[in-house]
């Protein structure tokens, strides 16, 4: 099996990933959401950048409230000395998943 093949169950039943990624305002899993991505594998739905101006939770923690399963979060790396006020990447990166059959 490789690290792609869907899951399956003793009964049959294939288990797909859908995967939310959630960028707060902090590294706190209850501060807001400023910017968000969802991946359906699926194939249920083709969500692309830019599909809503509203993010699907207000929190982090309010995706957990919803069954979302937290699997990793970004290293809280402290800026280099000199460029403590560039713009780059978000930094408070989450990713969430969820199990569903197919």
């Amino acid at each position: 099996m490789s690290l792609t093949a869907p899951l399956e169950t003793q009964q049959g039943v294939q288990i797909r990933q859908q995967v939310l990624v959630l960028y707060l305002a902090s590294s706190a899993l209850d501060a807001r959401v400023i910017g968000w991505s969802t991946y359906d594998g699926t194939g249920a739905t083709t969500p692309t950048t830019g599909d809503s101006d509203v993010p699907p939770y207000e929190t982090g923690l309010d995706a957990l409230k919803d069954g979302w399963r937290l699997f990793q979060a970004a290293q809280l790396l402290p800026p280099q000395p000199g460029h403590e006020y560039d713009t780059s990447f978000l930094k408070h990166e989450f990713f969430f998943e969820k199990l569903v059959q197919r």
